[in-house]
């Protein structure tokens, strides 16, 4: 079994106080980005290496609701980043394999596809939100010993819409029902919430179903991927304690957007020559959830954490106090997922994420997966000037130990 960081270890030490100058400070004092170079009095990171991708931009004005989110252009590391900060990463990835797709539509109007998957690193069932026609799991879409076409139907590895009467799953089928040619364009594929077939595959055998191809359309770009984990108190009793349900709601909204055109978008400066040159923006994307409550230790101590939080200490002091690693994630799942959703590979993705930390820890041990951008999230309270988004005390507190402990590069 892979080495994931221990849940209850007694190796920390608490922190000392928070530094005299932080103690009764709001965040829109604290400073919100940090230069190379500086100082950092919190202990090392526990799960991935300190890249830290280039301060982010944002700029004073509203930006409209209706248009994708700007985005930080992330480096490669350098071959002495490599050496000297080497990340602290599974040596192998976990295996995964998507169990069942269902769609679900949304009270948005929007509908997504809901995969949940079983791995061999532990015996949780995490999740995999997909938004959008054009990706899909590999090992869904995978043949299974014994299975009807039933079966296959029943578990969603069917392209297209369920109905009434559907007998088959099968992209020949499905062809040939419809009256078009065996090499179908990669419009109708995409319809039918699946991409076009490479040419190496596109004399497979269709009948098995192996044929269909993962990967996210190139003249997208790179598709948008958010890294959530489980916050049942964020989530779902309303806690003002963090941000954690708004910053899931916003990745869904992100992904739910249309891809707009360069010349179409209202306001764009490209002209259509320009245009013909470029990649759109991304359509769709993924959440995947990751069942990691409280920073990987559980409900049970999660909640205890709040109590000492109340106590006054603030979220990494209650967990290294409880004798917990500060931050005991861990995110080699979360890259086996992507790696089956066909976002592996050179063409990389778009990471919304304030944590520099996770930035690298997805990309995996061997740069599985390619961080190209990072999309900030911003609160939305910061945006509106506290009339949206979650705010008070706590929430305050819970933002600026981010900021200063755990270096979560913000900007306002």
């Amino acid at each position: 079994m892979p080495d994931f960081p221990a849940h209850a270890s007694p190796a920390f030490l608490p922190l000392a106080s928070p530094r005299p100058e932080y103690r009764n400070r709001a965040v829109s004092e604290l400073k919100l980005s940090r230069e190379d170079g500086q100082d950092v009095d919190a202990p090392p990171p526990l799960v991935s290496p300190a890249l830290t991708p280039p301060r982010t931009p944002f700029h004073a004005d509203e930006q409209r609701q209706d248009r994708l989110p700007k985005s930080v252009p992330v480096s490669s590391p350098t071959q002495s980043e490599i050496e000297h900060e080497q990340p602290k990463l599974l040596r192998q990835l976990p295996e995964v394999r998507c169990e069942v797709r269902a769609r679900i539509p949304t009270t948005t109007g929007q509908e997504m596809f809901l995969h949940l998957y079983h791995n061999s690193a532990d015996d949780k069932e995490h999740l995999a939100i997909v938004f959008g026609p054009h990706i899909r799991s590999k090992s869904l879409d995978a043949p299974r010993p014994g299975e009807t076409e039933r079966d296959r139907m029943i578990r969603g590895a069917y392209i297209g819409t369920l109905y009434p009467g559907r007998t088959t799953s099968r992209v020949e089928q499905l062809r040939k029902d419809a009256g078009v040619s065996n090499r179908p364009s990669a419009g109708y594929l995409g319809q039918l919430n699946g991409t076009p077939p490479s040419p190496s595959n596109s004399q497979s055998t269709e009948a098995s179903g192996s044929q269909i191809d993962s990967s996210y359309p190139e003249e997208l770009g790179p598709p948008m991927v958010r890294i959530h984990s489980e916050c049942y108190t964020g989530e779902t009793v309303w806690s003002a304690r963090c941000d954690c349900g708004e910053q899931l709601d916003e990745a869904a909204r992100l992904m739910s957007l249309p891809a707009p055109t360069p010349v179409s978008t209202p306001g764009s400066e490209v002209g259509e020559a320009q245009a013909q040159n470029e990649r759109l923006p991304s359509c769709g994307g993924v959440i995947i959830y990751l069942r990691q409550e409280g920073r990987g230790i559980g409900l049970k101590e999660k909640l205890k954490a709040y109590n000492l939080q109340d106590l006054g200490h603030d979220t990494m002091e209650a967990n290294l106090l409880l004798r917990h690693p500060g931050d005991a994630r861990s995110y080699g799942l979360a890259t086996a997922m992507l790696m089956d959703l066909g976002l592996g590979g050179e063409r990389g993705i778009k990471l919304l994420t304030n944590n520099p930390e996770k930035v690298r820890a997805v990309e995996g041990p061997n740069r599985e997966v390619r961080v190209v951008e990072r999309v900030p999230m911003i609160p939305l309270a910061w945006k509106s000037g506290g009339k949206e988004g979650v705010h008070g005390p706590e929430v305050e507190k819970y933002i600026s130990t981010k900021i200063e402990k755990f270096k979560h590069m913000f900007s306002g």
